[in-house]
């Protein structure tokens, strides 16, 4: 019995291993370009805040100290944009509340 030359050997041993791994392997989704999502409701309760801060800004009289507050809110904002710990979220939520909260007893009392 004649054994087949070494090239052949060695092409066919190089294709399997290709062919097996690609059938066997599962199917991946596409990642989201967006990256970990936050729920819903931790979501819409930090843009609720966002507008109310900014609404609450014209009533600052200053216009100088209004964009100062707008820049600063809005930097802060961004700044925690990709937090995804829905812990941290809640936290950050309820301390920008409570500064808020601290920073209009200061603007009415203007």
């Amino acid at each position: 019995m004649r054994t087949p030359p070494l090239r052949t050997c060695i092409r066919i041993s190089n294709i399997t291993p290709t062919i097996r791994s690609h059938s066997s392997a599962k199917p991946r989704r596409p990642s989201s370009k967006l990256g970990p999502t936050v729920s819903l409701d931790h979501r819409s309760k930090a843009i609720s805040l966002y507008r109310r801060i900014l609404r609450d800004c014209r009533r600052i009289p200053d216009a100088r100290s209004r964009e100062e507050t707008r820049r600063f809110v809005r930097d802060d904002f961004e700044r925690n944009r990709g937090v995804t710990d829905l812990s941290q979220i809640k936290y950050l939520i309820g301390t920008g509340k409570t500064q808020w909260e601290g920073m209009e007893r200061y603007i009415t009392g203007i």
